[in-house]
Parts: structure tokens; C-alpha cells; sequence
């Protein structure tokens, strides 16, 4: 009965939303419809689909599977997720205000060499993409193979490559619309779905907390489960080296966790798809509680995983413990509660990874084709054609990535993408909106920079080679036991990297010769701070969402500051 009936949900939630996917191919007209959604979405409908973005595979199988398996150091993924949201909350409304579709708006507004700024941009938004697409990729596979009851690597390449095909199809036919609305309908079912689950492994203890951490430290055999340092800043005996190195690693993936969120590009991008920045900040506020709603159940997930289906199970499903939520939901409510469970997961998957391909082929076709190669002039149709082939690429990219990577821990992965988004787009970001002496030489060195530091410590890290299980001699790197060249002792780059980053932006700007146009600076600082002259919804459908917006008047839509536009605006005021 299980897999007949995760099958049969599968299949209704995937016509459901090709339905979706294709009302919305018939409902775009141009690159505002298929990169933003017509900026027609309520503060509350997309800080639905924020919160769906946001909530992946990662959090939903990944750190309900290291809490599981590590105890207490596998909530801090959990925090580090939730604080995250603080500082995007700082920058939303400016980047909203600053931009058009992608982060490479934010970033070329006031400097002379657009090109050069657009490329890089591209080339980190494709990068940090494709890193947190094979994380979701990845748990897909961990997710089917339990649900069918197969655990060969044939079947996970297998459900790696369907879902691919899916993620293909939404972004191509549907664009932002259909992703929004997909994210949309994850976010409820996943909030749901994980109310669910942390009501009946609590009612299982009586709903009391402290028997059901108890019971998961009694389950797992380990004596500091629940104390630090049982997986982050570990100490080791007799090896003050090891031990601080541990300590620093620990460091280095808070610092990423904390600071990439506000430079991942598909967050980014979903800024654009409101009317203004007041109804930005608004999806923010409603994220925020979401996610954090969420997060705090994770932490039932988790230890409730290990209390009632124990750590040795969970390791033989999957030793990254990435199906730990999903047993944890077989234990409850057998056969009907693990399909119900599985078909949110999936929902999940296909939700992140459609967003995450819309994000790179917006970037691909809107600043790469449109602004470098067209130089800022392309007809829409052909930007939209070029943003959907483009979606072909990176999604077969993602595809093959993913089946190399299918046995990492998918919330370790996704904290490699955010250590890149934090080390090459933060940077960028942060001194093209503050700092009146930026110029483009200081944002593509520190795009460059950052992004290429991340990738070469990662290379040179214990996460592609060298890492190998002492009991079992299994290697837990990318490449197999006896490759070794590991030269750089930090499972995540980010205390190396992020600050790499932020001093090659400067440097690259004190080094160069570019002279700096205060007016532009001037109107990128009012334009950010006060919304003049910010892209807004089109007229005719701001009428229907006028609770975000400003008051209607006799010639379009007012500004929150009172001045007037009647069309959304170019690149530039």
C-alpha cells in the first residue's frame, strides 16, 4: 500500500501543478511576467513563497538528519538559518528599491562598466545556484529511495534525473509565476505537514519536551548528546591542533549560515515580484515567522527521529541522515503518514530547485544576453527564449552534479552555497549601497575574488578529498578513499573566504584609476532609502493589489513619498 499511495500523491501534486505551470505560460507576456510575475504578488503571497524557497530539502531532511544524528550541534544549523533573516531584513527594501530583476541590477546601477559587473554577477548567481541545487537534488534521491523501499544508487540517479526534468518545465513554460505559485502551495503543505509530525511525536511523550530529549539521549549512546560539541568544535584529546581547527570550522560555518542568505540570487530575485519595497519588507515579516515557526520544529523532527527510530536505523537508510524525517513520520503513522510526509518532501524539492533555475537563467538571459551581448537592447521575446533555453543548461548541469554528489548530507551542501553567496555576492552588495567611493573595479574583484576563494578552499578542503570514516575506512568526500589532497583544513571556507572577499572589493577599488560619478551614487542612495523612481507593478494589476502598493490615483500609482509613475521604469531613472 505505501508505495502505491506515495506514487498516486506524487502524481496528483505533479498535475496539479503543471496545471499551474501552464495557466501561467498562457499568462505571460514579457521578461515583467516571466522574471518577476508581474510584480502583481501580495507581501503575504510572496513572503509565502520566501518562506518556501528557504525551506529546502536542507531543512526539512537535512538538519532533521544531522539533529538526529549529532544531537544538540545539529540544531545550530537550525539557528543559523533563522538569524540569517535579520540582516536580509536590513537590506530587502534596498535592494528592492535598487534593482529590476536580478542582483547584477543592484550591483551595475551606478558604475560605469556595466559589462564587466554583469558578468561577474552571472558567473556567481550560475555558481552558487548549481551548488545549492545539488542539495536538493540530492535529498530527492534519499527521499525516493525510501518511499519505493529501493536503495540502490540507480534509483537515486534515476530520481535525481526525473526531478531535474520536472524543475526544467516549470521554469521553462511557467517563469516566476508558476514557481511563485508552486513555492506557494509547498510552503502550506510543509507547514502542515511538519505541524503534523511534531504534534504526534509529542503527544507520544506526553508533550513534554524534556522526555522526548531524554529519551533520544538514552536512544543514542552517545553521553554528550545533547551537550556541544559533539559534531562542531570538537575537542580532541591530546591534539590541540585538531581542536582548534574544529573550533574555527565551527566558526566558519556560523559566519556562512549568518551572512549568506541575503546574497543567495534566488532570494534575491523574489524581492522583484511585489509591487513595492513596503510590500519587500512586508514578505520579509511574513517569512520571518514562518521560518522561524518552522525551525523550532525541527527540533521535534530531529530528536523525535532518534527516540523512537534510533540512530543505527537511521544510518542504515542513509548515513548522511537524510531520510531521518521521513522514518521518523513511517514510525508514527506507518504506510499513509510516510507517503503523506514523502509527497511534502518532494513538493519541497521541486518548489526550491524551479527558483533556483529561475534565478540562473534570468541572470543568464537578462544580464548576460540582454545587457553584455545585445548591450542593453535585446527585444523581449528574445530575452525570454534565451532565459528559457538557458534553464535547459543549467538544469542538465545540476543534474550531473547531483548524481556525483547524491551521498553528501544535504544541509552540508546547501552550507558550501551559502559560504559562497556570503564570500562573493555580500560584499558586492553591501559596498555598492554604502560605500560612495565603490566603482566597478571593486565589484568585480570582489565578486571574483570572494567567489573564486570559496571554490578553490572547498577543492582543497576535507569535503572533496581525504576524509575518511576511522571504523569503517569509508570515505566521506566526494572522491574516493586513498585520493587525497587536501591542503586546506576547513570543511566550510567561509572564515577565510567571506573576509577575502570583502578585502578584494576594496582593494580592487583603491587600486583603480575608475573615477567614481557622485550623482549616480547620490540618486542609487535615494533611490534605495525612499523608493523614487523604483520599478512598480504595471497599473492594471496594481489595482488588485492595492494593499501593498501606494493609493491609486487619476494617472497610475502613487509613491509611498508621493511622487507618481505610470510605467513600470527602465534600468535606470
Amino acid at each position: 500500500m505505501g508505495p502505491a499511495l506515495t506514487f498516486t500523491l506524487f502524481i496528483l501534486f505533479i498535475a496539479i501543478t503543471l496545471v499551474i505551470t501552464f495557466w501561467a505560460r498562457a499568462n505571460t507576456r514579457g521578461t515583467d511576467d516571466y522574471y518577476a510575475g508581474g510584480r502583481a504578488f501580495s507581501g503575504a503571497q510572496n513572503g509565502l513563497a520566501l518562506a518556501g524557497d528557504y525551506m529546502s530539502a536542507a531543512s526539512f531532511l537535512g538538519i532533521a538528519g544531522i539533529i538526529a544524528l549529532s544531537g544538540y550541534d545539529g540544531f545550530l544549523y537550525s539557528i543559523g538559518f533563522l538569524v540569517a533573516w535579520l540582516l536580509t531584513l536590513l537590506l530587502v527594501e534596498l535592494m528592492r528599491n535598487a534593482g529590476r530583476f536580478t542582483m547584477a541590477d543592484v550591483l551595475s546601477y551606478r558604475v560605469r562598466r556595466q559589462p564587466r559587473v554583469r558578468t561577474a554577477a552571472v558567473a556567481s548567481t550560475v555558481t552558487v545556484s548549481v551548488f545549492y541545487l545539488l542539495a536538493q537534488m540530492v535529498g530527492a534521491g534519499a527521499l525516493v529511495s525510501l518511499l519505493l523501499g529501493v536503495s540502490t544508487d540507480t534509483a537515486k540517479i534515476v530520481t535525481i534525473v526525473a526531478v531535474g526534468a520536472m524543475m526544467i518545465v516549470y521554469v521553462m513554460f511557467g517563469g516566476m509565476k508558476a514557481t511563485t505559485w508552486v513555492q506557494i502551495i509547498k510552503a502550506v503543505l510543509l507547514m502542515g505537514g511538519t505541524t503534523v509530525l511534531t504534534v504526534m511525536v509529542l503527544s507520544r511523550f506526553g508533550f513534554n519536551l524534556s522526555d522526548m530529549l531524554g529519551a533520544a539521549a538514552r536512544n543514542s549512546g552517545h553521553a554528550g548528546f545533547l551537550q556541544p560539541g559533539g559534531r562542531f568544535g570538537k575537542e580532541v584529546a591530546g591534539d590541540p591542533l585538531r581542536t582548534l581547527v574544529n573550533k574555527l570550522d565551527f566558526i566558519s560555518l556560523a559566519l556562512a549560515l549568518v551572512l549568506g542568505t541575503a546574497g543567495l540570487p534566488h532570494i534575491v530575485s523574489r524581492f522583484f515580484t511585489v509591487p513595492d519595497a513596503r510590500a519587500a519588507r512586508t514578505s520579509v515579516n511574513w517569512a520571518i515567522g514562518l521560518v522561524g515557526v518552522f525551525y523550532l520544529m525541527t527540533l521535534a523532527l530531529g530528536f523525535g527521529a532518534t527516540a523512537l527510530v534510533g540512530q543505527d536505523a537511521i544510518a542504515a537508510q542513509d548515513p548522511a541522515g537524510n531520510a531521518a524525517a521521513l522514518q521518523l513520520a513511517r514510525a508514527l503513522g506507518g504506510d499513509v503518514l510516510l507517503a503523506f510526509i514523502g509527497a511534502v518532501a518532494f513538493a519541497t524539492i521541486l518548489a526550491v530547485v524551479s527558483g533556483l533555475v529561475l534565478a540562473s537563467s534570468t541572470s543568464l538571459a537578462h544580464d548576460y544576453f540582454g545587457h553584455v551581448l545585445m548591450f542593453g537592447r535585446p527585444r523581449e521575446s528574445q530575452e525570454v527564449a534565451v532565459a528559457r533555453f538557458s534553464s535547459c543548461v543549467i538544469g542538465l548541469l545540476a543534474i550531473g552534479l547531483a548524481v556525483i554528489a547524491r551521498h553528501q548530507n544535504v544541509a552540508f551542501l546547501v552550507a558550501l552555497a551559502f559560504a559562497m553567496a556570503a564570500s562573493a555576492n555580500l560584499p558586492a552588495i553591501v559596498l555598492s549601497l554604502f560605500w560612495r567611493r565603490f566603482n566597478s573595479s571593486g565589484v568585480v574583484a570582489g565578486i571574483y575574488g570572494g567567489l573564486g576563494a570559496s571554490v578553490l578552499l572547498v577543492v582543497l578542503s576535507p569535503v572533496v578529498s581525504g576524509k575518511v570514516d576511522p571504523v569503517s575506512g569509508r570515505s566521506l568526500s566526494l572522491l574516493p578513499a586513498g585520493v587525497n589532497f587536501h591542503v586546506f583544513p576547513l570543511e566550510n571556507p567561509g572564515l577565510v573566504s567571506i573576509p577575502f572577499g570583502f578585502l578584494c572589493a576594496v582593494l580592487g577599488t583603491l587600486l583603480s584609476d575608475e573615477k567614481v560619478d557622485p550623482e549616480r551614487y547620490q540618486e542609487l542612495s535615494v533611490r534605495s532609502l525612499t523608493g523614487t523612481g523604483s520599478h512598480r507593478a504595471p497599473a492594471r494589476r496594481s489595482r488588485r493589489r492595492r494593499r501593498d502598493g501606494g493609493k491609486k490615483t487619476a494617472t497610475g500609482l502613487r509613491h509611498p513619498e508621493g511622487t507618481q509613475t505610470d510605467t513600470p521604469q527602465g534600468d535606470s531613472p
